[in-house]
């Protein structure tokens, strides 16, 4: 006989459950929401699927990933059932090519918003999407392009213990006394503020503007690098010291440095004291 119990703290997702709060016949953005127990990446999966003509709004979950990735070429490990790894399929036609960028910023919003409606934490965006708490990372998010889709992946520390976190720079909701570490619930929540910063960004009279859809304003109240002193390491190994001023309508960070103003459009930020 099986004595196993599970954690109720990391319980199954349940994707019937997902779908019937997530998905109305006929008027929802969700089309799909599957979960699997274990695969290398749900990045990678649902990049597959889009080649294969998958529908925008399909999700797929991940209770555990072989391989998931995180921005610059890191890895994102979780014990299986504590944390929340997701992809979303997006389609934004409409936007033009330079305001897609804006696509993993306004993940970065949605989540930040939908923990701190949910458990109460002061989550804040270091640019340009990971999701801290105080200076402990809580969230990252990588968004990968094909074609005309692009597909944003999720990882949220929920039920994490510090002995479990890959780095000491890491945190979870369950270490932070998050008043939720529901993973049904916070996902619920998290969908619910894409999918309404998403339609609002890319569906107004110019698609993928950040000022008419007030995406920009909630970015700049959500980002906790604005206005700090920062380094930033570029990919190539080189890096710059300066003020981060502000986000331009590109979803580029504005540095102060010592040899003038500079747009950054792809980069490492880290914080200074």
């Amino acid at each position: 006989m099986n004595t196993e119990r599970t954690d109720p703290e990391r319980a199954p997702l349940s994707a019937a459950a997902l779908s019937g709060s997530l998905i109305a016949p006929g008027s929802s953005f969700w089309r799909e929401i599957a979960v699997t127990g274990l695969t290398g990446s749900t990045n990678a999966d649902l990049l597959a699927q889009a080649a294969g003509r998958a529908p925008e709004g399909s999700v797929l979950v991940a209770e555990a990933q072989t391989a998931g990735r995180g921005r610059m070429g890191r890895t994102w490990l979780s014990p299986p059932g504590a944390a929340l790894m997701f992809s979303v399929l997006l389609r934004p036609d409409a936007v033009r090519p330079a305001r897609r960028g804006w696509i993993p910023l306004l993940a970065g919003v949605a989540i930040a918003s939908a923990i701190r409606s949910l458990t109460g934490l002061d989550a804040r965006l270091k640019w340009p999407n990971d999701v801290l708490v105080g200076d402990a990372k809580l969230a990252g998010i990588l968004a990968e392009q094909s074609a005309d889709a692009i597909v944003v992946g999720v990882g949220i520390n929920v039920s994490t213990r510090q002995a479990e976190l890959p780095v000491e720079t890491a945190t979870s909701l369950a270490i932070e006394g998050a008043s939720c570490t529901d993973r049904q619930l916070l996902l619920c929540g998290v969908l619910g503020e894409i999918e309404r910063l998403y339609l609002a960004w890319s569906g107004t009279a110019s698609p993928g503007d950040p000022d008419a859809s007030g995406l920009r304003d909630a970015y700049r109240r959500r980002c906790a690098t604005l206005g700090r002193q920062v380094r930033v390491e570029f990919p190539g190994g080189d890096m710059v010291r300066g003020t981060a001023l502000d986000v331009d309508a590109d979803g580029r960070l504005l540095l102060r440095s010592a040899d003038g103003a500079l747009a950054v459009s792809a980069g490492d930020v880290v914080h200074l004291r």
